[in-house]
C-alpha cells in the first residue's frame, strides 16, 4: 500500500505542506483507489481540522472538507481550500470571497488570481475572468499556469484556435504541465489530428501519477485505429490501480466487444454465398409437377422467396399438401435454411417507430448533432449515415451494435440521450 507520506509530502505531518506541495499531492492522492480510501479514512479521523479538512477536498468530499477547513485557523492555505471546496459546489461567491481573503492572508497574489478566473469561468462570467488575467500579461511566454488559464478562457470564449496556441505555449514552457498537456491532447482530438492527440496523451501517461483522462481518451482513439490491443492496453492501467473505475469498465468491455468483430474475410465470403443461393432459380430442382405449379401460380421464383414464405401459407393454397410441403422443406434443409425464416428478421417500415412513440415532426427532424454525443458516438451515426433523430431512431440496438467500435457504453449513452426526449430505438418484433 502507498503510504500517506506520499512523494516526500505528508499531508498529516508536523507542518502543513507549502501551496505548492499540496498542488503536487492532490493528483497523487487520487493516483489509486486504494490510495484515496487511505487518505479519506486517515482524514475522517485526524485531529486538525485543516489537514482533515485537506485531505476531504483531495478525495473529492467538498461538502465535508468545507465544515472541516471552516473550523481551522485563518491561514492562506485554509482560504484556498475553501475557495476550491465552494468551486467544486459551485457555490461561485463564496469562492471568490475566500480567495480574496487568501490574498489578504498574503497568498502568491498570481496564484490567487489564477484561481480566481478559474472560478469566474466555472461560474460563466468570462469577462470577470479576462479582467483576472490581464494584469498579468507580462507573464506571456514566462507562465505555463498564465497560458493555460488564457487557453481555457480563449476555449470558453469559442475561440480554438487561439486556445490552442496558448496550450502549447504552455506546455513548450513546462513540459510537465499535465493540465495543459490534457488540454492541448483534447483539443488535438476534437480537430481530429488524432496523431498529435495520441503523442500528446502519451506523453501524459508517463508521467506520475499516471492520468487517467489521458488513459481513457487514447483508449478509444487506439480502438477507432482498430488497434484492440494497444486500446485494451489502456483500459487495463486504469483499472490496475482503480478495478472499479465504472469508465474503464465499460471501456474495457466494448473493447473486448470490438475485437470479435474484426472483419473477417471469410465470413464475407460465405455471406456472398449465402446471398448467390438465395437467387437460386426453383426450377433448378427436380420437383414434382404439382408442387413446381403451386409454386410458380403463388410467384415464388427463387430459394429467397420461399424463406418469406410460410408453412401455412403454402398448405393454405389449393392443392398444396403434406408431401409437398415436405419435398420442399427437404431441398432447403440441405442448404441449412428453412420456409419463413428471412421473416424473422423483418424490419419495421422506415418511420412507423416515430409514429408509434408520438414525436413531433419538428423534433424528429432535429440534426443527431443536437443530442450532444460523445465522439465515438457520434463517429459510429456518421458511418452509418444518420443525419437526424429520425434516422436514429430507425435503428435498432442491434444495428448500432454491428457498426465497428461501436460498444455498449455509447449505446447507453445514446439511449440515455434519447429517453430524454421520450424516445427509442426501433425493436423488431
Amino acid at each position: 500500500m502507498v503510504s500517506l507520506a506520499i512523494a516526500g509530502i505528508d499531508l498529516f505531518g508536523k507542518e502543513i505542506p507549502s501551496l505548492d506541495d499540496l498542488k503536487k499531492l492532490w493528483p497523487l492522492v487520487n493516483s489509486s483507489e486504494r490510495t484515496r480510501a487511505a487518505t479519506l479514512e486517515k482524514s475522517r479521523q485526524h485531529k486538525d481540522p485543516l489537514a482533515a479538512g485537506l485531505g476531504l477536498l483531495f478525495c473529492g468530499q467538498a461538502k465535508e472538507a468545507v465544515e472541516k477547513l471552516e473550523q481551522a485557523a485563518d491561514c492562506a492555505v485554509k482560504h484556498i481550500g475553501l475557495g476550491h471546496a465552494y468551486r467544486q459546489l459551485r457555490e461561485f461567491d463564496k469562492s471568490l470571497r475566500e480567495l480574496d481573503k487568501a490574498a489578504r492572508k498574503n497568498a502568491d497574489a498570481m496564484m490567487t488570481a489564477m484561481e480566481k478566473a478559474s472560478t469566474h469561468r466555472a461560474a460563466g462570467n468570462l469577462e470577470a475572468a479576462e479582467k483576472e488575467l490581464a494584469p498579468y500579461t507580462n507573464f506571456e511566454n514566462v507562465s505555463a499556469e498564465y497560458h493555460f488559464q488564457r487557453g481555457k478562457l480563449l476555449d470558453a470564449q469559442g475561440e480554438y484556435e487561439k486556445a490552442l496556441a496558448n496550450y502549447q505555449i504552455a506546455v513548450d514552457l513546462d513540459p510537465s504541465h499535465a493540465e495543459s498537456r490534457f488540454a492541448l491532447a483534447y483539443a488535438c482530438d476534437l480537430r481530429g489530428d488524432e496523431e498529435a492527440a495520441i503523442a500528446h496523451y502519451n506523453l501524459l501517461i508517463k508521467m506520475n501519477p499516471t492520468h487517467v483522462s489521458a488513459l481513457l481518451n487514447l483508449s478509444v482513439l487506439y480502438e477507432d485505429r482498430g488497434d484492440y490491443e494497444k486500446a485494451s492496453h489502456c483500459a487495463k492501467s486504469v483499472l490496475r490501480w482503480h478495478p472499479n473505475h465504472p469508465k474503464a469498465l465499460l471501456f474495457f468491455k466494448d473493447i473486448e466487444s470490438s475485437k470479435v468483430m474484426i472483419y473477417d474475410e471469410e465470413r464475407e465470403k460465405r455471406r456472398d454465398r449465402q446471398s448467390k443461393i438465395l437467387e437460386i432459380p426453383i426450377s433448378d430442382f427436380e420437383l414434382s409437377v404439382r408442387s413446381r405449379n403451386c409454386l410458380k401460380k403463388m410467384n415464388i421464383e427463387t430459394i429467397g422467396d420461399l424463406l418469406r414464405t410460410t408453412e401455412s401459407d403454402l398448405l393454405s393454397y389449393k392443392n398444396f399438401g403434406e408431401t409437398s410441403l415436405q419435398e420442399i422443406k427437404k431441398i432447403l434443409e440441405s442448404k441449412g435454411l428453412r420456409l419463413g425464416m428471412a421473416l424473422e428478421d423483418k424490419a419495421a417500415a422506415p418511420g412507423e417507430t416515430a409514429i408509434a412513440q408520438g414525436a413531433s415532426q419538428e423534433l424528429l427532424a432535429k440534426s443527431a448533432e443536437d443530442l450532444e454525443l460523445s465522439v465515438r458516438a457520434r463517429r459510429a451515426l456518421t458511418r452509418l449515415n444518420v443525419k437526424t433523430i429520425l434516422d436514429l431512431i430507425n435503428k435498432t440496438e442491434a444495428e448500432l451494435l454491428g457498426c465497428k467500435n461501436f460498444g455498449v457504453t455509447s449505446l447507453n449513452e445514446i439511449k440515455d440521450k434519447l429517453s430524454q426526449f421520450g424516445l427509442s430505438l426501433r425493436k423488431l418484433d
